[in-house]
C-alpha cells in the first residue's frame, strides 16, 4: 500500500470516496458525478487503490468500485493514538 494521505489530498478523490461510502459503483456511476473525462475519473481511482482506500472487482464487463474500510480503520486508529498522547 502506498500513501493513503496523499490519496486523501485531493478534494476530487475525497469526493469518490464520499460517494462510495453509499455503496458499490462501476467507474461510470462515478464518473457520472464530474465534470472530467473517464480517463480523469481512472486516474483517481488508480491513486485511490494504490493508497489501499479502494478495492475492485470485475463483474462482467464493469469494474465495481467499493471502500476498503480496512485502511480507514488503521487511519483512525493511528490518529486516536497521536490524539491520546503518542505511541503504544
Amino acid at each position: 500500500m502506498n500513501n493513503p494521505f496523499q490519496a486523501l489530498s485531493d478534494p476530487t478523490r475525497r469526493r469518490i470516496l464520499e460517494i462510495l461510502g453509499s455503496g458499490p459503483k462501476s467507474a461510470g456511476e462515478l464518473g457520472a458525478h464530474f465534470p472530467m473525462s473517464g480517463a480523469s475519473v481512472s486516474h483517481h481511482l488508480s491513486v485511490l487503490r494504490e493508497g489501499g482506500l479502494v478495492d475492485r472487482q470485475k463483474k462482467g464487463q464493469q469494474v465495481i468500485y467499493t471502500l476498503n474500510t480496512t485502511v480507514f480503520q488503521e487511519i483512525l486508529l493511528w490518529i486516536q493514538k497521536l490524539k491520546d498522547g503518542g505511541s503504544t
